[in-house]
């Protein structure tokens, strides 16, 4: 099966594909703009040339163009412009990359500046030479609202919550990645996973069975299934025998009802090229008939693989590496007629496919999202990462990342998920071996959601100035306990995310210069969150930290003040904190001394013995009446300033050789 995978696309180590059904057709799975995220823009150009002839020229509207640059005549090449590229076939995309990128421009003064966006991105998926690439990433990235750099990293990010996890009752949930089992995976590779409807029967590649060559033994890939029982374990992996043959079969897609199995079979007989899409059915014995060619309308004479079907099961999606493509690999569809026919295969267009390699398309069991891998797309965490699209009236929109708690430094493209969004399925090695890949699951984050489609934006800024203050704010799901990658604050002090709507969060804000801020909140609709805060002083008292007269006792009212330290402390783990008690002058100065010391070492011990800070990092101190505020006090007024415990954040200054502190030995 990876013969001519491995031929034409190097960076890819196995077939594998995932399905499950979508609605029909690509004109046809569209869902309401109004439950796209607001940040996220579709391709506005129709491009009718793509799928009917491969290349558009018209030699008399190319050199009107040409004049009109020349002329300056800005807003008669706009349309022109407009018109021409909207007629591109798919050779234009690396031949013709310019004049996308001229339109881009065009589009900046004249027209949309959403447009325009989406022709420079155009324009960094296809381009091949003659752009001003650098020109075009600055401004890419001035406007990308996903960038890769926004997000914390993952492992930092987790340190973080291992570090409070005594103090905070609610917490995000650590993905944990699980081994399906000795009964599913084997010694040898197993991959390519597929669910049905229900989530109870898994199809998969393995390489298991052993062919004896006589000189040697050749791993033969088939096709295996699992089957879970009402205890949630999954029965031992069976081979598929009636599919299975002495060629390659991987790639398994299975229809949301069970009934129909569509996968790739290589090197046989009956394939066209390398790898041929082939589709059998379960019939009313449980046996399956012959697999059957799709036929020639979809096949090629290239490698085809990676299919997955539609809802309603009339849609194949699947990947090929045919020429006419895009790129490397592109991803394709084919439709069914009424009378059984599967159209001519489809190129899914510039949106989803780039001049790299675009695989894998999984359209999810119940919700009009489809997902695909992608070493092409804009940004990307590691080689080939998972990406969402959704369709709005026929138009794809522009692929999102779905986030670092799924895409990791190395390549992601052996996946499904259930149709309950809960887990995602892949494969994975923990070696380099790849002969020893095992099916993983994993928690399904917030950013790989289908319903992750309502913004909520938000600020931080100081109270005094308005300016924006830095760090990392971390969002968390209440209801459904979905993991949701955390990100820096932007420049301006801005975030933004994209959740699930009608569901309860609780937003973390949390920095070196300010303490950490806490709102939880309930998601109906696009929301706006702008917070402010005092910047951290040198030293800082909180109006909640007030003894009763002559005593040190701890209040109530104290802890959500103390708390906020706690967390800082918890968050900041290079910060210490020095307490200092002080009283006013009335009474007898060594009891006031006494007094003081006591408040301080009691906000000690509850920083220290109750909520588990090192004790190291914290100190306490009394002074009395030594250090006033308000040195002759007068009024009562005087005298409460003067009772006071005051909270000092520091770092220590790191010893240095001129100091004679740092000791070789």
């Amino acid at each position: 099966m990876r013969r001519n995978f491995h031929r034409h696309i190097g960076l890819f180590l196995v077939l594998a594909s995932l399905c499950v059904s979508a609605q029909r057709g690509r004109k046809e799975v569209q869902i309401l703009a109004d439950s796209i995220p607001k940040d996220v823009v579709f391709n506005a150009y129709e491009f009718k040339g793509i799928n009917k002839y491969p290349e558009y020229y018209n030699k008399q509207k190319l050199e009107r163009i040409i004049d009109l640059d020349r002329n300056e005549q800005w807003e008669e090449l706009y349309d022109a412009l407009k018109d021409y590229v909207g007629r591109f076939g798919i050779r234009n995309f690396y031949k013709d990359t310019k004049l996308i990128w001229r339109l881009a421009k065009m589009t900046e003064l004249f027209g949309d500046p959403d447009e325009a966006m989406t022709l420079y991105r155009m324009v960094l998926r296809h381009h091949y030479q003659g752009i001003n690439i650098e020109e075009i990433e600055l401004y890419y990235d001035s406007l990308n609202r996903q960038a890769a750099e926004q997000f914390v990293p993952i492992d930092y990010y987790y340190e973080l919550v291992e570090h409070r996890k005594l103090i905070d009752t609610l917490q995000p949930p650590r993905g944990v990645l699980l081994n399906m089992g000795m009964l599913v995976n084997s010694a040898s590779a197993d991959y390519g996973p597929s669910l049905n409807i229900h989530n109870d029967i898994l199809v998969f590649t393995s390489k298991r069975k052993k062919v004896d060559e006589t000189i040697r033994f050749r791993e033969d890939e088939d096709l295996y299934y699992s089957r879970k029982d009402p205890y949630g374990t999954w029965s031992k992996a069976k081979p598929i025998t009636k599919l299975n043959s002495h060629y390659n079969e991987g790639s398994p897609c299975l229809s949301g009802d069970g009934k129909t199995l569509v996968f790739s079979r290589c090197d046989s007989p009956e394939s066209y090229g390398d790898c041929d899409l082939f589709i059998a059915t379960l019939q009313e014995d449980s046996t399956w008939t012959k697999p059957m060619n799709l036929g020639v309308t979809v096949n090629s004479i290239a490698w085809d693989s990676h299919p997955a079907l539609s809802h309603s099961g009339d849609t194949i999606f699947f990947s090929s590496d045919r020429l006419g493509g895009f790129g490397l690999a592109d991803i394709y569809y084919t439709i069914r007629d009424e009378k059984g026919r599967w159209s001519p295969a489809q190129n899914m267009g510039p949106v989803i496919n780039t001049r790299q390699n675009d695989v894998s398309p999984f359209y999810h069991p119940v919700y009009e999202v489809l997902y695909f891998s992608s070493n092409g797309q804009l940004y990307n965490f590691g080689e080939f990462d998972i990406y969402k699209a959704y369709n709005v009236n026929g138009y794809w929109t522009e692929p999102q990342n779905i986030g670092p708690l799924v895409n990791g430094r190395g390549s992601e493209f052996y996946f499904t998920i259930d149709s309950k969004s809960e887990l995602l399925f892949y494969a994975r090695s923990s070696t380099r071996d790849l002969n020893k890949q095992d099916i993983y699951s994993f928690p399904l984050p917030m950013e790989a959601q289908p319903e992750a489609t309502t913004t909520v934006t938000g600020t931080l800024t100081d109270s005094l100035t308005g300016a924006p203050f830095q760090g990392i704010v971390s969002i968390i799901d209440l209801d459904k306990g979905h993991e949701v990658a955390p990100k820096f604050l932007k420049q301006d002090g801005s975030f933004e995310f994209e959740l699930i709507n009608q569901r309860n969060y609780l937003l973390i804000l949390q920095g070196d210069d300010f303490f950490r801020i806490e709102e939880v909140f309930y998601l109906d609709g696009p929301m706006e969150l702008n917070s402010v805060t005092e910047p951290i002083a040198s030293k800082m008292k909180f109006e909640s930290i007030e003894f009763d007269v002559g005593k040190a006792e701890l209040k109530t009212e104290m802890y959500a003040d103390l708390n906020k330290v706690v967390n800082f402390l918890y968050d900041n783990i290079d910060f210490k904190l020095r307490i200092s008690g002080h009283t006013d002058s009335v009474g007898d100065p060594e009891k006031n001394l006494q007094l003081s010391k006591e408040r301080a070492q009691n906000i000690r011990d509850y920083i220290v013995i109750f909520a588990g800070i090192f004790e190291g990092r914290v100190q306490a101190e009394g002074f009395g009446d030594t250090k006033p505020i308000v040195q002759n006090e007068v009024t009562e007024a005087d005298r409460k300033l003067n009772r006071r415990v005051e909270f000092e954040i520091y770092r220590e200054v790191p010893p240095t050789e001129e100091s004679g502190e740092i000791k070789d030995f």
